[in-house]
């Protein structure tokens, strides 16, 4: 009986055994096949986003903002082959052009927004429009569309967020202000059922940081568009202290988000008046720094409480928004947050902390370190629309910002606005170690660089105002690959695969323009048109 018992006891014990390795290996190949062949930033991103983070799914490509395009056949090998391969025109134009939007692609698919609220789905391989959601509302800009879970994202007209289905039908629509002076301009993020967007304190020229308008960052139930939390980026309730004159802060482009942390990371906008007004000249009805204006925010991501903030202008008097999409970056074992702005400034901060890492200057600088402007003229440099304009990119240790250099006029009540001449800004790109901030390679254009960097493999590309595109190594900065485009450029490309997909929003043929490896335009191509109207161009 004890030898029998033995055996069939080693036989529960065989089984079990046998039952163990059978699971290990089961769970081993679920292991390998599922979850280690994907990316490793797919496992900390929204459900959608992982099952597409070889497209080009949120207006920077991912949560950290690196603008660098993933698993793509472009390169410093295959550039010379890029070509046109189609053309969509868009329709919607308002004051500034068509487009100051980044188209998204999913699966096969192109999801982009014009400046008169007009929503677009269109083939991503042959550029056919498969349908459009028309508004007609003209919009500032920058704007577009966020997507997650089977809605699409987006500002429809100056107060309102609309939620679509993938058919382009409206789900719901959420009105973010009824103070006509406060608006959204902002593309959209959607992350865990949660869409984030930002109300800034100017819509219009006319009414462009008027008196009492300030700037509110919201956190929208995607399913029904109700707010969940809002975060005032001013930080007090009279607006420093005169509610009637004073103004400032929202955020004119998406937050970076950490999903480990709980974490978003918003650059915030400048304050106003600026630089003052002959009643209070050098910003005097706003004493004091003016939190959280131009400055980096870090906020909970659950109920949006600051966590910290650093403010690298403070009492700006020239319109030094610190307004792209901050980066997330780990370089040498330390988490970072890299920032930038009108004020011509490029900065890494602790990303647990907020603390200053390094902040390099970039562009031409005159008179702007001022804190108060002497009686009479003052030639200042970056102007208002000068410095960093348009998103960063990252890649391998290695930070690219694209900025402007115009020389304009001031007087302690004034900007001369007489001296904003947009046809006569320069552009530039700049590469910087991630590490110390120090500058590794420098291009100048003729043009302002309004078109963002974006990383494609060896490359960065960036686009300028008079509608060039160009395409540099990024190690050394050589220049691989131009191309004149039919209009100017105030839009950001998205990229996929062997296609890159430029939005061309000014001069008389606005369209969404198409380049792949061994490209062939199947349309006519529009005429080369002579470089975009002054005035008509990007603004915050």
């Amino acid at each position: 009986m004890d030898g029998e018992n033995g055996y069939k006891e080693g036989s529960v014990w065989r089984v079990a055994l046998v039952y163990l390795i059978v699971a290990a290996l089961i769970y081993g190949a679920i292991y390998y096949f599922v979850l280690a062949k994907k990316p490793a930033t797919s496992l900390k991103t929204s459900p959608r986003i992982t099952e597409i983070i070889s497209d080009w799914p949120t207006a920077n490509q991912n949560f950290s903002n690196t603008r660098a395009a993933v698993g793509s056949g472009i390169n410093s090998s295959t550039v010379a082959k890029l070509a046109p391969s189609w053309l969509l025109p868009i329709v919607g134009i308002s004051e500034w052009g068509a487009a100051t939007t980044n188209p998204i692609v999913v699966g096969n698919i192109v999801y982009f927004q014009d400046l008169e609220s007009n929503i677009y789905a269109v083939d991503f391989t042959t550029g056919k429009q498969l349908w459009m959601k028309k508004y007609n509302l003209p919009i500032t800009g920058p704007n577009g569309v966020a997507i997650e879970n089977g809605k699409i994202f987006a500002q429809k007209g100056h107060y309102d967020i609309v939620a679509l289905d993938l058919n382009g039908n409206e789900v719901w629509d959420k009105k973010l202000s009824d103070n006509l002076n406060i608006g959204v301009d902002v593309q959209l993020i959607a992350y865990q059922n949660v869409v984030y967007a930002s109300t800034v304190p100017g819509i219009t020229n006319i009414n462009f940081y008027k008196g009492g308008s300030i700037g509110v960052i919201y956190a929208l139930d995607a399913a029904t568009g109700a707010t969940k939390w809002s975060f005032d980026t001013i930080d007090t309730t009279d607006i420093w202290g005169n509610a009637k004159v004073n103004s400032g802060g929202g955020a004119w482009y998406p937050p970076a988000i950490d999903p480990r942390t709980n974490m978003m990371f918003w650059g915030i906008g400048n304050p106003a008046p600026w630089p003052g007004t002959p009643e209070f000249p050098n910003g005097s009805s706003r004493p004091g720094p003016n939190l959280y204006t131009s400055s980096m925010v870090a906020l909970n991501m659950m109920d949006g409480k600051l966590t910290w903030y650093n403010q690298v202008s403070p009492h700006d008097l020239f319109d030094y928004d610190f307004e792209v999409s901050p980066i997330l970056a780990t370089v040498d074992g330390k988490e970072i947050v890299i920032g930038a702005g009108k004020m011509g400034k490029v900065v890494a901060f602790d990303r647990k902390n907020g603390k200053t890492i390094w902040s390099t200057p970039v562009g031409d600088h005159l008179n702007d370190n001022l804190t108060k402007l002497p009686p009479g003229i003052t030639k200042v440099s970056p102007s208002p629309l000068g410095g960093v304009e348009t998103n960063l990119a990252y890649s391998d240790g290695i930070v690219f910002a694209p900025l402007n250099n115009m020389t304009v006029n001031y007087t302690p009540t004034e900007f001369v606005a007489s001296t904003f001449n947009l046809a006569l800004g320069k552009g530039e790109l700049v590469a910087l170690n991630a590490t110390t901030g120090k500058i590794l390679w420098s291009n100048k254009f003729n043009s302002l660089d309004v078109g963002a960097a974006t990383v494609v493999n060896d490359l960065v590309f960036t686009a300028t105002y008079d509608g060039m595109i160009y395409a540099f190594e990024v190690k050394t900065g050589k220049e691989l690959w131009t191309y004149k485009a039919p209009g100017g450029i105030n839009g950001w490309p998205a990229v996929k695969a062997d296609t890159i997909i430029f939005p061309v929003g000014l001069g008389k043929t606005p369209q969404l323009l198409a380049f792949k490896i061994g490209g062939t335009l199947k349309t006519s191509v529009a005429p080369t048109l002579p470089p975009a109207q002054p005035g008509k161009g990007f603004q915050q």
